[in-house]
């Protein structure tokens, strides 16, 4: 099965006090955030789960244990256990931040944000009715605290949209994708970052209605606005090459889908290095297109390569 990749983060929404706007020295708690994003960005999730448990240690030990400073140190850490598929490990984290959260601003922000995490870990496990009442809570929140039209409330859409799709409850996802899209390009321009992950995901629901003649426009849309934003060697191009590649893929077109997830691998190990996860995705779409054409032999070193990866990972 071929791996359409999401070209934002953001659908998990992390939570940083210190990116409010507020001015104030820099600590160690705020050296050890940058520095796990950084390692995060790498592809190296291990290291980064030990640095981000490290942060939140350093919270726990200097602030009050309701302080929100905590909250967004048990965020990062669940993120990076849920990235590296540890969801047992990331809920408790999760629910403690919600719960520090409700106690400290209530229905805020900072409370959305943790309730589309949650509602986030559940959907990856296929727990959707435990997910869908928190994605309608965060959406309810933000559109409470911030009003209809911003662009939270188009996140906390695009959110609630994924759950119905992953639940082939296409009807219910088209019309949030396309109003969450309507916001995005309202308030922030047609051809910002938000505005292509927006189209990327009502592609991606086009591709699985396999209604592939209105995703296949949108793609290359998507593509365009990447090459012309970030350059044709960033590795958001390479996503976006291996969602074309993928809607070729799906409709039997190999010639096409095969040159454009080639470049999408030498874009990922170009810029990424050799063994992060976006390149093991772009080794095992490979690999599944040589097995759907007969070259078994081109297929196999390609998954063990990507095997290895994802081992590395875990």
């Amino acid at each position: 099965m071929i791996t359409f990749a999401k070209l934002t983060r953001q659908c998990l929404i992390l939570v940083f006090m210190a990116s409010s706007g507020l001015t104030h020295a820099i600590t160690d708690w705020d050296t050890l955030n940058q520095e796990w994003e950084l390692l995060y960005e790498q592809g190296d999730y291990n290291r980064a789960t030990v640095v981000a448990a490290k942060a939140l240690q350093i919270a726990e030990q200097t602030r009050e244990p309701d302080h929100s400073d905590i909250a967004s140190s048990l965020n990062s850490l669940a993120f990076l256990y849920s990235a590296r598929d540890q969801y047992k490990q990331a809920e408790p984290l999760l629910i403690r931040a919600l719960a520090i959260f409700e106690k400290s601003v209530g229905e805020g922000p900072e409370t959305a944000a943790t309730l589309n995490n949650l509602a986030m870990l559940y959907r990856k496990q296929g727990q959707y009715a435990q997910a869908e009442p928190l994605y309608k809570r965060a959406l309810a929140i933000d559109e409470k605290i911030l009003g209809p039209d911003h662009p939270n409330v188009a996140m906390s859409l695009n959110n609630l949209a994924q759950l119905y799709q992953a639940q082939e409850r296409y009807a219910q996802a088209e019309p949030l994708l396309k109003r969450a899209l309507e916001i995005l390009e309202n308030t922030l321009g047609a051809n910002h970052a938000n505005v292509a992950m927006s189209l990327n995901n009502l592609a991606l629901l086009y591709t699985a209605e396999q209604r592939y003649a209105q995703a296949e426009p949108l793609f290359k849309r998507v593509l365009a606005m990447s090459q012309k934003a970030l350059g044709p060697d960033h590795p958001n191009v390479a996503l976006s090459l291996n969602n074309l590649a993928g809607l070729y893929n799906e409709q039997g077109k190999y010639p096409y889908a095969e040159p454009l997830f080639r470049r999408a691998l030498a874009i990922s190990e170009k810029a990424l290095g050799r063994n992060h996860p976006n390149v093991a995705t772009s080794l095992e779409n490979l690999a599944q297109l040589y097995r759907e054409i007969g070259h078994a032999d081109k297929a196999k070193p390609l998954a063990t390569r990507a095997a290895a990866i994802r081992a590395a990972q875990r």
